[in-house]
């Protein structure tokens, strides 16, 4: 990856208040908010006796990913598309592949600092645990973040435009974000609907991660889920995306 590339991308990306509000700040926000209801702050028999801002901040770890993945990526690489600004690259020593690895990085290093303020705040704002299973975590973090960035990227290679760009990425964001649990948490939901949504991305996501705060392991099947949809829509993504 060319640096000179990557250090463009990360500037421009300072310069977006919007991107950096709804991916960097907007998930912690969330939580406060979520968390400053005297009932998230109690523990719930229907969750397993877990506290809801203690489920929701998985949730609000994917919130970010999700965002960065569906909402920011596509624009972006549409954007450029459409601007003829990597066919213009194609005939510069900097290869085109650079500039999307570069905004692959931006989105990704973003969101997983996003990832880190949010656990932060839980635990110094609302006594939640940090992960009990730390490594497990880590791992499901990855997943989720590089089947988050691979969806975007099928997106912005089904998109010829910005507007479709956008109005793709709005058909996917609404259920990702219901799969993640952000209207019910995912401990919460009737069992057979967790486990149609644990088939998916996000809700696989909300399960490992889940179970590595809680100092379990991830499920492998979890795991499996999240490393097949990654591999799925990386390949789709590489097939499907055009440069002009």
């Amino acid at each position: 990856m060319n640096t000179a590339v990557l250090r463009t991308e990360f500037r421009l990306f300072r310069r977006e208040p919007a991107a950096v509000f709804w991916i960097f700040l907007f998930p912690t926000l969330l939580l406060v908010v979520l968390g400053s209801i005297p009932s998230f702050r109690e523990a719930d028999p229907s969750m397993g006796g877990l506290r809801p801002v203690e489920a929701y901040v998985p949730v609000a770890v994917l919130i970010a990913l999700i965002m960065s993945g569906v909402q920011a990526l596509p624009q972006t690489l549409t954007g450029y598309r459409e601007r003829g600004v990597l066919r213009r690259m194609s005939v510069t020593p900097v290869r085109p592949a650079a500039l999307l690895s570069a905004q692959m990085t931006v989105q990704g290093v973003v969101a997983l600092a996003s990832a880190l303020l949010v656990v932060t705040v839980g635990r110094v704002g609302f006594g939640v645990g940090l992960p009990g299973q730390p490594a497990g975590y880590l791992l499901a973090l990855l997943l989720a973040a590089a089947a988050a960035l691979a969806l975007g990227s099928v997106v912005s290679a089904l998109s010829r435009t910005t507007k479709i760009a956008g109005a793709i990425g709005s058909a996917v964001f609404f259920p990702m974000m219901f799969c993640a649990g952000v209207w019910l948490p995912v401990q919460a939901m009737p069992h057979t609907l967790a486990r149609v949504v644990g088939l998916t991305p996000f809700g696989a996501a909300a399960r490992a991660l889940g179970e590595a705060a809680a100092g379990h392991w991830p499920g492998w099947d979890h795991l499996g889920v999240l490393a097949l949809w990654a591999a799925l829509l990386t390949a789709g993504a590489a097939r499907w995306f055009r440069w002009e």
